[in-house]
């Protein structure tokens, strides 16, 4: 049976992050229950569509998912389980930042079939988590990760990220250190990027903000990478790492361009060959009540072209690279009869390395990888 992935979308949080640009509310309570109730009539009729699927990751993100109650995110697990054929051994993820997971939700959580947390936390400094428009304390952070080892969840990731506003090498050595003695299953590093829209992006045209150089983020990065590596985690993509086994299934799908649906305000999906997205208006959403032609703002049928694209550089982000093998059971053409140019061009510039199964990307390589991602860009 063919295989797939959800993610599911819940655009609300107790407050926005100064440096989002995710399609999230703060301050919307008073909708939660009406979107709950669109999103489950949703899930039922995607789920028609899906008789022939498997689903074998669930992914609760946003916003912040866990700023609903028990058990409205009850209700909505189960309308999945209901809708869709569920894998025994699925990875189902739900977000959550501190603050809005206490003892008595995380076991509600687990007791309901959530098997794997992801918590954001960021940095260590509470100056740091202020700056950053975050909702709660490092203090919170640890009662949290606590609280849910003592409910059962075996399998939890942790966001951090550095390049922020005033932080030091020293705050992100604090911070890879602290992180590490909680021990996570998964940890995922991201350099922050100020996106247009946001008030980080408003506060850095205005020049009230600056940017962290290139340099000092150059050197975070390569250190997070052999930090993280002495203390058992093995880099799977540019930005990710886990313990032995403890990979996201669900990131996976997205980087090996496998199906997978989104459900919810503004969520995008890959499925049949073609992508597509929901409304980001909110009450638009609301309103459409689950009917799909109504929710559908784009849909485009993945050409050929298009495919072979990101299957390169979205395989390329991972550490493994891309594989000769699967290139050719996907596309019926050798990777390189397409890329054998910009393969050999990058390969003397030391931008990629290769064996007889794959290709991938040296650690300069990742440093330059937006413009080797740019090479694979098929002429028309």
């Amino acid at each position: 049976m063919k295989t797939m992935g959800l993610y599911v979308h819940i655009p609300f949080c107790k407050k926005k992050c100064l440096y989002c640009d995710f399609p999230s509310f703060g301050n919307l309570e008073g909708k939660y229950e009406e979107y709950v109730c669109a999103l489950e009539q949703e899930i039922e009729r995607r789920g028609l569509l899906c008789r022939n699927w498997q689903v074998s990751s669930i992914f609760f993100g946003g916003g912040t998912p866990t700023v609903l109650s028990k058990e409205l995110l009850a209700r909505l697990l189960l309308k999945i389980k209901e809708s869709f054929l569920i894998s025994a051994d699925a990875e189902i993820t739900i977000e959550a930042n501190p603050g809005t997971i206490e003892k008595e939700k995380a076991e509600a959580l687990r007791k309901m079939g959530f098997n794997r947390l992801s918590m954001g936390v960021q940095a260590w400094q509470n100056r740091l988590l202020s700056t950053l428009g975050r909702i709660h304390t490092i203090e919170e952070f640890q009662y949290n990760f606590q609280n849910a080892r003592k409910v059962g969840f075996e399998n939890i990731n942790v966001d951090i990220m550095f390049a922020l506003p005033t932080q030091t090498f020293e705050d992100w050595k604090e911070t890879l250190e602290k992180i590490t003695e909680l021990n996570p299953e998964h940890i995922s590093a991201y350099s922050l990027i100020i996106e247009e829209g946001t008030p980080f992006y408003d506060k850095f045209q205005k020049g009230e903000l600056l940017e962290t150089d290139e340099e000092l983020d150059r050197k975070m990065y390569h250190y997070a990478v052999a930090f993280l590596a002495e203390k058992g985690y093995q880099q799977y993509e540019i930005s990710n790492f886990a313990k032995i086994g403890r990979q996201s299934r669900h990131n996976q799908i997205y980087w090996q361009t496998e199906p997978y649906l989104g459900l919810g305000l503004g969520a995008h999906s890959y499925f049949n060959g073609n992508r597509f997205h929901n409304t980001y208006d909110l009450d638009k959403y609301i309103l459409a009540n689950g009917e799909i032609p109504i929710l559908e703002e784009e849909n485009i049928a993945v050409t050929k072209k298009a495919a072979m694209e990101e299957f390169m550089f979205l395989g390329l982000r991972r550490t493994d690279g891309v594989s000769f093998e699967k290139f050719f059971e996907r596309f019926e053409v050798e990777m390189t009869e397409v890329y054998g140019k910009a393969i050999s061009g990058f390969l003397e510039q030391g931008l990629l390395v290769q064996t007889d199964q794959k290709i991938a990307l040296t650690q300069r390589g990742i440093d330059l990888s937006n413009l080797v991602f740019v090479e694979f860009l098929l002429d028309e």
